[in-house]
């Protein structure tokens, strides 16, 4: 046995996202969650990004010292929101001289509104059970045979019938995998789009159910004329976001080695602000 990999410490990262409502924050050894502060503050973060973070690490009982990278969620979503995370985490690696690596906040929306989903799902069945309703549990609660794909489309509202999302599949514990990219998107046109895709795939290739999850409210009425096929259950899942699924995307990533540029990373804003696109239509 290898005595020095053994006694390596092991790492700690400080995560931070404010793309949404939310401020998410935590600090992770390695993939475990050691502390978690989510905040709502209606997109005023900045006033809480410090006072949150030092109570992160007082709670865990981490130094900055001790710290060996940063993760940062980059968006896409509010984007005076999104500026104060990334800002932060760029500022604190190059003080502490540590890596930063940024994520997606939409793929953390999806991994965190799936699980969400799927436990509040094995609770009802649970409650269901002692109930002596008879409940079973469905398919995607796990079971010895493969498990079934599902969809996640994550939902920020970016008003005006626009959301920031994407597409992501899962089967599994995994962080969901990318089958679209971020954007921002009309619902209607999206839906139109979703639709489509399920229809053209083959039927084995078509999802268990289709997760829309994140911040549903906005988009419930148009969602929930998604045409699904057969066999495809719609669900509608409202959740906002967790540190500790930003957290587990970003510690994949800097234990892969993986970091961006201090001074290069900016947000995914995925268009311009509508101050800037006003400028630019003035000339």
């Amino acid at each position: 046995m290898n005595h020095d990999l053994q006694n390596k410490p092991r790492q700690r990262f400080l995560v931070l996202d404010t793309s949404t409502a939310v401020m998410a924050a935590a600090v992770m050894e390695e993939r475990s969650l050691l502390e978690e502060r989510n905040e709502r503050a209606e997109r005023n973060h900045s006033v809480h990004v410090v006072p949150v973070m030092e109570q992160l690490l007082a709670a865990s009982s981490t130094e900055p010292g001790q710290l060996n990278g940063i993760a940062v969620g980059i968006g896409p979503g509010s984007y005076t929101g999104i500026r104060i995370a990334v800002t932060a985490a760029k500022t604190l690696a190059w003080a502490w001289d540590i890596p930063v690596a940024g994520v997606s906040s939409l793929q953390a929306l999806a991994w965190g509104g799936w699980h969400s989903g799927l436990a509040a799902k094995a609770q009802a069945a649970a409650d269901d059970a002692a109930a002596g309703a008879g409940g079973t549990p469905s398919a995607d609660q796990g079971g010895t045979s493969a498990a079934p794909v599902h969809w996640i489309v994550p939902l920020v509202d970016a008003r005006r019938g626009q959301a920031y999302t994407a597409l992501f599949a899962s089967a599994g514990g995994d962080a969901p995998r990318r089958l679209a990219p971020d954007a921002i998107r009309r619902m209607d046109g999206w839906l139109e789009e979703l639709a489509a895709r399920m229809a053209e795939a083959a039927p084995e290739e078509r999802p268990a159910a289709v997760w829309l999850v994140g911040e549903t409210g906005p988009h419930a009425a148009a969602a929930a004329e998604l045409r699904c096929p057969a066999g495809t259950a719609l669900q509608l899942v409202p959740y906002e976001l967790e540190g500790r699924w930003i957290g587990r995307l970003g510690a994949e990533a800097l234990l892969a080695g993986q970091r961006d540029d201090v001074h290069a990373l900016v947000p995914n804003y995925t268009q311009l602000s509508e101050a800037e696109a006003n400028l630019l239509r003035k000339g």
